[in-house]
């Protein structure tokens, strides 16, 4: 049930107060509620945070880091794609009617699976092109699914929060189970996952992502301070244990400008503010060898300026000579790499997979979030929206995920969903007024 709804009854109507028989200040009173002026409020169940969290799952991945107890990758990929039929499977009970709302996100994400299928029939890549195409079709058709409950409220950022934290917490027990694990030498001592195969970057995207809504939570009072303190200071360590830059500056500058947009309407978030400025000063100068030396993670400046060798891979993959249908619809869905070595670039990734075509629609949604978010009234669902969009935009620079089922499509549908506009609500049906017995002598 929706947090507008606590202490209210099912029908939204009446709480504690109407079953005693006292009237709260406000409460409507008998009259109205019998003439139907009231409006039912219908509240998300339960279970649509179970979907949440099944396409969670889905989205973690079964290539990673060597984990203590070895798991067969053909198990993992049952296990993750059996939670997202599950997730579709259980969004299709809850929604029998299929009520969805329009979405021009959502709308422009199914667009994306006509170049997805046009290159991906041509089985270049193998079957796997074709099994990646039905996997983004279960996705997308998810996603419809759950639009019914989309209402700009902050059910889903919760929902988002749990979901990403108890992850961390399994790669938390992980590093106590296993240090040595969790901290391996192929990875350079960068915090991986130790029970589930999670890579560095993923398990920054996480922490960066909770500690951003978590903080503007908390800013707009909808958190306790404990509980909010626990899980960012938590996200804090293990992000800074990954050693993700970019995870990190996706973080600060997502951040920034997700409180710069209540800085006017929000005195917490001015102070806010004003003290982050001040701690990253006094920071900058006491701690700036010490975050120079985390920042380049014991790598020289030459390899430092190639991107980790990323720019290799990707004047390689623009240098390919390439048909005009493989231009106009690339070479099929596949593994995000180019000669066996991952491409780490949403946009080069969507480039050589769906073609130019798939980087106009991806572009295209995220044109039509930011500037849907600019458009709506300062708020605390606005805000987390620039937060998810920002950090999306910032890290498709050296991650993939813009074009295909990911975590990353995962934060811009959230961000998709603060951004709809409210239900609009549905009025209590008109009870017949009860008949009145004329007296025998009235009606002669």
């Amino acid at each position: 049930m929706s947090e507008d709804l606590r202490g209210t009854g099912r029908d939204g109507t009446g709480g504690p107060e109407a079953r005693t028989g006292a009237v709260a200040p406000g409460a409507p009173s008998a009259s109205e509620r019998r003439s139907g002026a009231v409006a039912r409020l219908v509240g998300t169940p339960k279970a649509v945070g179970v979907v949440w969290a099944l396409l969670g799952l889905n989205t973690l991945g079964s290539a990673g880091a060597k984990t203590v107890v070895a798991i067969p990758r053909s198990l993992i990929q049952m296990a993750t794609m059996g939670a997202l039929v599950t997730a579709f499977a259980l969004a299709l009970v809850l929604n029998l009617r299929l009520r969805v709302r329009p979405s021009a996100f959502v709308f422009l994400l199914t667009l994306l699976l006509v170049p997805s299928l046009i290159s991906s029939v041509q089985l270049e890549v193998g079957f796997g092109a074709l099994f990646r195409c039905a996997r983004l079709s279960l996705f997308v058709g998810t996603l419809w699914l759950l639009s019914r409950w989309w209402d700009g409220g902050l059910t889903f950022v919760r929902y988002h929060v749990r979901m990403y934290f108890a992850v961390l917490v399994l790669v938390a027990v992980g590093l106590a189970v296993a240090p040595g694990t969790a901290m391996p030498e192929y990875y350079g001592g960068r915090l991986v996952g130790a029970l589930w195969p999670l890579t560095p970057p993923q398990i920054g995207q996480y922490s960066a992502v909770i500690i951003g809504l978590t903080v503007l939570l908390l800013l707009g009072r909808r958190t306790g301070g404990a509980h909010a303190t626990a899980v960012i200071v938590l996200s804090a360590v293990l992000l800074a244990m990954t050693h993700t830059r970019t995870a990190t500056l996706g973080l600060l500058v997502g951040l920034s400008l997700a409180i710069g947009s209540l800085v006017l309407t929000s005195a917490a978030a001015r102070r806010f503010f004003a003290w982050a400025v001040v701690c990253g000063a006094v920071a900058a100068v006491a701690f700036s060898s010490a975050m120079q030396a985390w920042f380049l993670r014991g790598q020289s400046q030459e390899n430092f300026a190639n991107l980790t060798g990323r720019a290799v891979v990707w004047d390689s993959l623009l240098s390919m000579p390439r048909t005009l249908g493989e231009q106009a619809f690339g070479t099929g869905l596949g593994d995000k790499s180019f000669d066996g070595l991952p491409i780490d670039n949403s946009w080069l990734a969507v480039y050589h997979e769906q073609g130019l075509t798939g980087v106009v629609l991806v572009a295209s949604m995220i044109i039509v979030l930011g500037g849907v978010a600019l458009l709506r009234p300062p708020s605390l669902p606005r805000a987390c929206a620039i937060f998810l969009i920002s950090y999306c935009a910032i890290s498709s620079y050296t991650e993939v995920g813009l074009g295909d089922a990911s975590a990353y499509l995962l934060h811009l549908t959230l961000a998709a969903s603060l951004l709809a506009a409210p239900v609009p609500a549905e009025p209590l049906p008109t009870p017949p007024l009860p008949r009145r017995r004329v007296p025998r002598w009235a009606r002669r």
